[in-house]
């Protein structure tokens, strides 16, 4: 059996988070448009009327966007050997501080969405000052 490193862990972990993200949204478009209108290719502009989904659908974007960066910085680290506690420990942080942006985002409470990016936001940090020698 292959055992992952705490970094790609998490990676994975946050990977299938970040895909699953639309299913709720979705949903809430079948509810609000019936299931054909939802099948057909929405125009651009075409927002849901329950809030928490277009937050929720913000969220998914930038879980996305922030992904980008997060994956690349994980995989770094394990495949270069350098991963550590501190390290394991951010990678698993990024999970949790994404987690609780797409909660807080989706209810709506902004000081503590903001908090979670940043939270995130520095654990990124931390895997990219290792990767340097910085850490």
């Amino acid at each position: 059996m292959v055992s992952l490193s705490p970094e790609l862990f998490w990676l994975t972990l946050t990977a299938l988070m970040t895909a699953v993200i639309w299913i709720p949204y979705i949903l809430n478009r079948i509810a609000e448009m019936g299931l054909w209108a939802a099948l057909r290719n929405p125009a651009p502009d075409a927002h849901a009327r329950a809030a928490w989904a277009n937050r929720m659908q913000a969220s998914h974007v930038n879980a996305v966007e922030n992904l980008v960066v997060f994956a690349p910085l994980a995989i770094a680290v394990h495949v270069t050997g350098m991963g550590t506690s501190t390290t394991a420990v951010a990678a698993a942080t990024y999970f949790f501080a994404r987690l609780a942006h797409i909660l807080v985002y989706t209810l709506g409470i902004p000081g503590l969405r903001t908090t979670a990016f940043f939270i995130g936001f520095l654990a990124q940090v931390v895997l990219g000052l290792t990767l340097l020698g910085w850490m």
